[in-house]
């Protein structure tokens, strides 16, 4: 064998390499939408009071996770999860938006969530469940 041909079949391989991955995460795993939608849809009936806002982000939220989960992102915290996937998420600072209102509607007790801003985070986790083909 010369040296040529086992540089070229290096190469091959890494090539296809290359394309199986690319592949396979462009299949990457798809996510159940009617479920994801059946779940949207009973998070947007509590918007009606000022209690199912909150609980609407929240819950809107957490949705987001899971599919982040059942995409595949890694991550101890939801946080590195979004990390792991802003580049397939259209409006990063949208979702960013409505996780970091998420956590302080849970951790500081003092906080009025506005409507403008419900509205605004649960536009962005919207997107970013489509972007993951949730909805």
């Amino acid at each position: 064998m010369t040296v040529a041909f086992l540089i070229g079949a290096i190469v091959f391989g890494v090539v296809i390499l290359l394309v199986v991955s690319r592949l396979a995460r462009k299949f990457a795993r798809r996510l159940n939408r009617s479920y994801f939608e059946s779940k949207w849809s009973e998070l947007l009936q509590r918007v009606k009071t000022p209690e199912g806002i909150v609980l609407s982000v929240i819950d809107a939220d957490k949705l987001l996770d899971e599919a982040l989960r059942k995409k595949g992102y890694k991550g101890k915290t939801m946080g590195e999860r979004l990390v792991a996937a802003q580049r397939e998420l259209s409006d990063n600072d949208g979702v960013w938006f409505a996780h970091k209102l998420r956590n302080r509607l849970v951790h500081e007790p003092d906080v009025r969530l506005r409507k403008n801003d419900a509205r605004d985070a649960l536009g962005g986790i919207k997107q970013g469940l489509k972007d993951l083909g949730a909805l």
